[in-house]
Order: C-alpha cells, then sequence, then structure tokens
C-alpha cells in the first residue's frame, strides 16, 4: 500500500503522560512568574552628582609665614578676619616673599573686584607664559561679588577644581556680620587665614619677623618695648616699626636704648591713626587716640574738619583720605552717614558757639561716627 506524501499525523492527538506532564510543569511555571511580584527597578544614575565642597585648612596669619618660609605657598588662600593692619602686613610678608622664591615673576598682580570680573581672574590665575610660569594673584575687596551668586559660584567652581602653578589670595574687608554669600568661596580655598586682632606676643613675633626679613638684629626686648608703648595697637605697631626698621638700617642692628629713645611716650597720636581707628567703628580706640591727638596738641578745628571731610567723600564728597572714606562707606549705610555729617556740622557749631566743652563735644561726635550713638 502507498504511503501518502502529505506530513504524517501519527501523534498529533498523543495524549501521553510524559508529554501531558511536561506541558504542565510548563504552565505551572508561567503561572507563577505572572503572580511574582515584579523586581524593583534600581534609580538611574545622575550625569553629574554635586559634590560636597571640603572646607580648606585654617591657619593663623603667622603659622602661613612659616609655611612660606618653608617654600609651601598656598595655591588659594581666603584671607578674612577683623584687624586690617594684620591683613595688610600679611600680604607685604607673603609679596616679599614671593619676590625671593619667584625670581621670574617677582612682582604680584593686584586686582580690586569692582574693576575686575571672575573671568579675567581665572585667565590670569590659570595661564602662564614663557615670561610668567606662575603668578602672585591678590584680589581685594572679594565682598563686591558677593551681590551676584552666579559670580560667586563660578569662581568658586574654578578654584576647587583649577590645578594651576600660580597662587590666588582672596582679600574680604572686615564686617560686623558674616557674609554669607561669600560661603563658597571659604569653602573652595585650600587655606583660610582669620586675621583677628593680635597680642603683644604675636606682635612681637611679627617685629622679629621683619627684622629677620630686612636682615637686622635687634636687642632682646626691643619688640616687647615696643608692644607694649603701643598698647596693643596693631595699626600704631607697624607703622612704629616701619620707622625703628628705618633707623635700624643705618648699623643693621637696633639697641633697647636706641628703641627706647625712639619710641614716642604715646604711639599713635597722629591724625590719621584717630580717623583709622574711627572709619573702622573702633570707638575705645579711636577715644584713646582722640585724647593723644588733644595731648599732642593738635587744634579742634583740624580735627573736625577731617572727620567732616572723611564723612563726606563716604557720602561722595571730596576726601583727604579717600581710603578711608571708603573703609567707612563699606561699613555704613547712607542714612547713618548722613546722620554723621549732621553731627559733625552740630559739633563745630557748638565749639564755636562756646555753647559745649570742646573734649565732651569730640568725644560725642567720635561716639557717633562710629556708630555707637544715638544722638549726636
Amino acid at each position: 500500500m502507498r504511503s501518502s506524501a502529505g506530513r504524517s499525523k501519527a501523534g498529533k492527538d498523543d495524549d501521553s503522560p510524559r508529554r501531558s506532564g511536561a506541558a504542565a510543569s510548563r504552565r505551572r511555571a508561567a503561572d507563577s512568574e505572572s503572580d511574582a511580584p515584579a523586581a524593583p527597578k534600581s534609580a538611574p544614575k545622575s550625569r553629574a552628582t554635586a559634590r560636597p565642597r571640603k572646607t580648606g585648612a585654617r591657619l593663623a596669619p603667622l603659622a602661613l609665614l612659616e609655611a612660606v618660609d618653608r617654600g609651601e605657598f598656598p595655591s588659594t588662600l581666603y584671607l578674612e578676619g577683623d584687624s586690617e593692619p594684620v591683613k595688610a602686613a600679611l600680604l607685604a610678608a607673603l609679596r616679599a616673599a614671593w619676590a625671593e622664591a619667584c625670581p621670574a615673576s617677582p612682582l604680584a598682580r593686584v586686582f580690586r573686584a569692582a574693576e575686575t570680573s571672575p573671568e579675567e581672574i581665572t585667565a590670569v590665575y590659570q595661564g602662564a607664559s614663557l615670561f610668567s610660569p606662575r603668578d602672585l594673584v591678590i584680589l581685594l575687596e572679594i565682598e563686591d561679588w558677593g551681590r551676584s551668586e552666579k559670580r560667586v559660584t563660578a569662581l568658586a567652581d574654578v578654584i576647587e577644581r583649577a590645578a594651576s602653578p600660580s597662587s590666588l589670595v582672596l582679600v574680604e574687608s572686615a564686617s560686623e556680620t558674616t557674609r554669607k554669600a561669600l560661603e563658597p568661596l571659604r569653602q573652595a580655598a585650600r587655606t583660610r587665614v582669620d586675621a583677628t586682632p593680635p597680642t603683644a606676643a604675636e606682635l612681637a613675633r611679627w617685629g622679629e619677623r621683619r627684622f629677620a626679613r630686612e636682615g637686622f638684629t635687634a636687642e632682646r626686648g626691643v619688640m616687647a618695648a615696643l608692644a607694649e608703648s603701643c598698647e596693643g595697637d596693631a595699626l600704631a605697631y607697624f607703622s612704629e616699626l616701619d620707622k625703628l626698621c628705618v633707623w635700624a638700617a643705618r648699623d643693621q642692628k637696633l639697641s633697647l636704648a636706641d628703641a627706647r629713645m625712639l619710641l614716642r611716650p604715646s604711639v599713635g597720636s597722629e591724625l590719621p591713626d584717630y580717623l583709622a581707628a574711627v572709619a573702622s567703628g573702633d570707638t575705645r580706640t579711636a577715644t584713646r587716640r582722640l585724647g593723644r591727638l588733644l595731648a599732642a596738641g593738635v587744634g579742634e578745628g583740624a580735627i573736625l574738619f577731617s572727620l567732616s571731610n572723611m564723612v563726606g567723600g563716604a557720602l561722595g564728597g571730596w576726601s583727604r583720605n579717600p581710603d578711608l572714606s571708603s573703609v567707612l562707606r563699606r561699613r555704613s549705610h547712607p542714612v547713618q552717614l548722613s546722620k554723621a555729617l549732621d553731627a559733625c556740622y552740630r559739633a563745630e557749631a557748638a565749639w564755636k558757639g562756646g555753647r559745649a566743652d570742646v573734649v565732651a563735644v569730640l568725644e560725642q561726635v567720635t561716639r557717633a561716627i562710629c556708630g555707637n550713638a544715638a544722638a549726636a
């Protein structure tokens, strides 16, 4: 018998126990997979995860200079604090050390925040040339960028990630309150220095460092005598230290007897010293220096004119001491400056009219400008 040409249908309806059992197993496995809870999906990874900024090392001013003496210049330094004289002395010492360590580019490049931009600072800090492989870049009054979060963040990102052979110093002016808008820059800087008012022992160490840098020798007790005569006033100390250096340059040394002869009985009895204390709002120091001025024979009219001229300059007028007017303007509201100028005019009228004691009038207007008097 011929077989059919089509495919054999044998076994099509085969219900053998082996095949039926395998099919049932497959059906049960499929049912169990459909009833099982879905595995949790992993959260997608963010492409750019923000890294928390690490706080830089915090050093005292003298500790920083000790590191600089070893050739360890900070790549980024944030300088803050209440003592402007210490900041000035620190920057001067830093610039002198840089000139010795980097003869190819001995001069620091100094900028003011109000006169430049983050792009320019970034270009100078990261740039290099055959004539200047590395630079000391100093940016003063960084608080002027505090009103722009974009500028602060942009510069903070640059100094946090940049690997530059140069050294960038950001200087924040003294303030009665903490400027929170500048916190990203503080956190991004590799080194932070808080310039607080120094003690008498620290002032003596500053003097010893200055004499060592100039190549002079001082007899034991000279720096302590200088600190004692200045009554802990940093501004007066550094001013008198400059004068002692000029004297010591003749013989490359300074004896204790010469120092006592050169130091005035009342250090700081000069008009600029008094105005600097008033501009910074230091009522105690300003009042003490006022007494020294009067004892030294400075005229009441000269004092009142200098005060009104400084306040007027802070309001935008001409000033004989523009730097001090700028300091006063940064820490005072225009309304407060107007009241201070009015206090100067009232004090002058009371003094010329003989209606009040001149010392009391000057003390009152001093407190008014410093901000510690409710009314003149």
